[in-house]
């Protein structure tokens, strides 16, 4: 196979230069291998017949709501690394896992349970180390057996 360049190419280097990831896709990068590798939620808690979550997202003081989510879990298709993004978009090594509350939650075959989590990632990537998000999550989960 014959490689042919236009003529404005011809006698040119041609550089190709690599995206730089930042510090916060490389992270969601992580955490999503991660999650694919976990296996589903009917595979891992095979007694769990249906998971509804709600989920309402504050900010730090959690006065102001930033935005609310119900909807009822594909146990087929969720994994069992059950985590949520952090609302702020500028977020450094934050979101909520509630993989451990789900866990314990079948443990006990809990019908309900809710709390709240504090996103302890970082501000932007320019407070990195010194300035927590600290994005509040309230959840809800609903368990059937």
């Amino acid at each position: 196979m014959e490689l042919v360049f236009p003529p404005n190419l011809i006698g040119k280097v041609a550089i190709m230069y690599r995206q730089r990831i930042g510090l916060r896709a490389e992270y969601r990068d992580q955490e999503g291998e991660r999650v694919k590798a976990s296996p589903s939620l009917a595979a891992k808690f095979q007694k769990l017949k249906s998971l509804t979550v709600n989920l309402g997202y504050f900010n730090p003081n959690g006065v102001t709501a930033n935005s609310r989510l119900k909807y009822t879990v594909n146990l087929d298709g969720a994994k069992s690394v059950f985590r949520f993004r952090c609302p702020n978009e500028e977020c450094i090594r934050g979101d909520f896992d509630l993989t451990r509350e789900l866990a314990s939650a079948v443990a006990q075959k809990r019908t309900t349970v809710s709390g709240k989590m504090s996103c302890q990632g970082w501000q932007n990537k320019t407070t990195v180390d010194t300035v927590h998000c600290h994005n509040i999550l309230c959840y809800e989960l609903k368990l059937a057996y």
